[in-house]
């Protein structure tokens, strides 16, 4: 027996025990784990192995305990009452079927790989009993007795392996007649399932010893995921190399408040870190990504939750890979089932996998981001959802004129595109001055019908879902506001305060009467002057959930999240940017938690379906009105003037009475139809004067925007 310990009986009289004592006693072996837990305090250190064997879905390192005592429950979560019992055996039943038919739709190939490497382990076994008979094992012993010219030590090894060899082969000609004579026999006398099923095991087990280690015949229907190692010591290492702390400097250690284990849904890791006194959530927001360089990860793995014990307690979440790049996938939606605009949206998937809805009642919604990142998508969703309850009347108001709402035509109540007259909306500005003032007397009206209600049946004063079924008048209604900030921005200031005082009165009354706003913007700031500009700022800021989509820079992104949200660290300008990143944003303001989300997807193509399902919905229940049965808002009386300048397009200063009486015809055919430019010309000729207008390089007689626009502004002082 050998040992690495020094023979302490040295000729030379060295004395061990005296260098232990005074040597070896000075660096005395330090008990990592107690010197951790002296560090730590009383939170310890925690360094619990994480993704050694990780599972598909994952699983938790640590189980929750059911109560106070830590006693597990008998019966496991997934199995307790019977709808987890159902989604329990629905998953392993799913399971089975995946990898029933992956393997039975490649048994032809595994047939063909089996028999080739069986013929291959027919030979190799071979060859091992040739070499076990032979008892090749000694040859290494016989050279070393020859080598040293040891005779007698040769002599003796041969002869055993002589008598080695002679019993050896008595063993194999009996497996040799065995074979022979009993393999016929048991071929001829055993049913066929026995004989099957033998040389289905005899054909596995000369496969299993042809093939070689890393070539496996059957591959996984499922393949575990491979995770980087998160423990307790590499996050320490990130902190510090992100400066949020020292790790010899007692009063700068970061610690931790819990134990370290898997995210309940089996996405990531997570822990409670407290930072060292005097560094607060602001210190590890600046810090995020020099926390995702220690733990070498994408800066989108690694999300921040303020803790509200402490300013400088936090949850870390280290997610297993980038989250956000992941699609959430199609909208349930396209079911084109009957919704209820009393229960909530399902908007998409959070950072850690698991749904994120969003109640619509009682609230108004903001979506901002720059072009071509979700905006209008995300809007759109959220719509579609309204249009699949048929008791939800809808007003789509969409100022960028795009054809992303044009299909809501099949159940829109009421529809404006654009701010200036096109081939979808002849007067969008009168038309949007319509639609407000109606929503207004809308809310005036529920307001006094409510209370004009028994308390018995409307205890509250409120609308409830009873109520909106029984009467007509307490109808839910949708106002969509599409890039609602061009209509702060038109020409006549005028109309901009109108429009602006009516919609500050539809967001600050409308919620309560069951008016739902949803509005978007790419430009949620800077928009108009004055009365106009506080308007459009009251407008903005009041939206009580807000969710922000890629932005340009952190201004806009505060601009639409509100001044609190940054610095409770969300910062829409910061999100990640790149086609798979579209969908992507901050849900603020609808729960205590800011989830980062990533929307459903419902195409142009999808839209089309869900609103084809949701007219024969209406059609159903007898709700469809307006726009979406062909009713026309038409004018009774006419106002020439202010027809005259809605035709001006932007930019324009002049236009030719031939012009303005076409474009009159085409706008205003019910008022206009057979107008000429003469006859134009004298209904305006006592307020706008005729002069030569310039257009194109071409003088005629005309008027000038200025004027026309003057001759309004006198009419309304007078």
């Amino acid at each position: 027996m050998t040992t690495n310990e020094p023979d302490r009986e040295q000729p030379n009289g060295f004395d061990w025990d005296q260098y232990e004592h005074e040597v070896a006693g000075v660096a005395d072996v330090v008990d990592l784990g107690k010197a951790r837990a002296r560090r730590d305090g009383a939170a310890g250190h925690f360094d619990i192995g994480l993704d050694d064997e990780p599972e598909p879905g994952g699983v938790l390192v640590d189980a929750p305990p059911a109560d106070r005592k830590g006693r597990r429950p008998i019966i496991p979560a997934r199995l307790l009452g019977w709808q987890n019992f159902k989604a329990t055996v629905r998953d392993i039943a799913e399971d089975v079927l995946h990898r029933t038919g992956y393997h039975a739709v490649r048994a032809p190939w595994y047939a063909a790989q089996a028999a080739f490497w069986a013929s291959v382990g027919a030979f190799k076994l071979i060859g091992r009993q040739l070499r076990w008979w032979w008892v090749s094992e000694q040859h290494g012993l016989r050279q070393y007795a020859a080598d040293d010219n040891d005779a007698a030590t040769w002599y003796k090894l041969h002869r055993e392996v002589k008598a080695t060899r002679t019993w050896r082969g008595v063993v194999l000609a009996g497996e040799l007649l065995a074979a022979g004579i009993g393999g016929p026999i048991a071929y001829a006398m055993a049913p066929w399932w026995v004989v099957g099923l033998a040389a289905a095991g005899a054909v596995c087990g000369l496969a299993r010893l042809g093939r070689p280690e890393d070539k496996p015949i059957l591959r996984p229907a499922v393949v575990a995921g491979r995770y980087r190692r998160v423990n307790p010591d590499i996050i320490l290492r990130a902190y510090y190399a992100a400066g949020l702390g020292h790790p010899d400097k007692p009063t700068q250690q970061v610690t931790f408040g819990s134990t370290m284990s898997r995210d309940a849904t089996g996405s990531g890791s997570q822990v409670l870190i407290d930072l060292p006194y005097g560094k607060t959530w602001e210190d590890v927001l600046k810090a995020k990504g020099g926390i995702a360089s220690g733990l070498d990860v994408s800066v989108n793995q690694v999300f921040l939750t303020r803790d509200p014990s402490s300013h400088r307690r936090h949850m870390l979440f280290v997610a297993d890979r980038d989250p956000l790049a992941i699609p959430a996938g199609r909208t349930p939606l396209l079911d084109g089932k009957v919704r209820d605009i009393w229960a909530p949206v399902p908007l998409g998937l959070d950072e850690r996998g698991r749904k994120v809805e969003l109640l619509l009642m009682w609230i108004s919604v903001l979506v901002g981001a720059q072009p071509r990142k979700g905006k209008t998508f995300a809007a759109r969703l959220l719509a579609l959802y309204a249009a699949l309850d048929p008791y939800v009347r809808i007003i789509v108001v969409d100022g960028k004129m795009s054809p992303d709402w044009d299909k809501f035509r099949l159940v829109a109540h009421r529809m404006v595109f654009g701010t200036v007259p096109n081939s979808r909306d002849n007067d969008p500005v009168e038309h949007l001055l319509e639609v407000l003032r109606e929503v207004k007397a809308h809310i005036q009206e529920v307001n006094d019908f409510l209370a004009s209600l028994p308390t018995s049946e409307c205890p509250e004063g409120k609308i409830t879902r009873e109520l909106s079924r029984k009467y007509p008048q307490l109808r839910v209604w949708l106002l969509v506001m599409e890039e609602f900030q061009v209509f702060y921005e038109l020409d006549s200031q005028e109309t901009n305060k109108e429009i602006a005082a009516l919609l500050s009165f539809i967001m600050a009354v409308g919620p309560s009467a069951g008016v739902i706003l949803l509005s978007s913007s790419q430009k949620p700031s800077g928009v108009g002057a004055g009365d106009v500009g506080r308007l459009f700022n009251r407008y903005r800021d009041n939206h009580a959930v807000r969710f922000a989509l890629k932005c340009g820079n952190r201004l806009v992104s505060e601009a639409i999240l509100g001044g609190e949200a940054y610095s409770e660290g969300y910062d829409a300008s910061a999100l990640p940017n790149g086609p798979q990143y579209r969908g992507v944003g901050y849900l603020y303001g609808a729960t205590d938690d800011t989830p980062t989300v990533r929307t459903y997807l419902a195409d142009h193509g999808d839209a089309e379906r869900i609103l084809t399902a949701a007219r024969k919905h209406r059609e159903a229940a007898g709700t469809l009105s307006g726009a979406a049965i062909g009713e026309t808002s038409t004018r009774d009386m006419r106002d020439t003037l202010a027809d005259v300048r809605a035709v001006f397009l932007g930019g324009e200063k002049g236009l030719h009475w031939p012009v303005i009486a076409a474009r009159l015809a085409a706008n205003l055919p019910e008022h206009y139809a057979d107008i000429t430019a003469d006859a134009i010309s004298a209904q305006l000729r006592d307020r706008v004067p005729s002069v030569n207008v310039k257009v194109r390089g071409e003088v005629l007689r005309g008027a000038r925007f200025t004027d026309v626009d003057a001759a309004i502004n006198r009419r309304k002082s007078a």
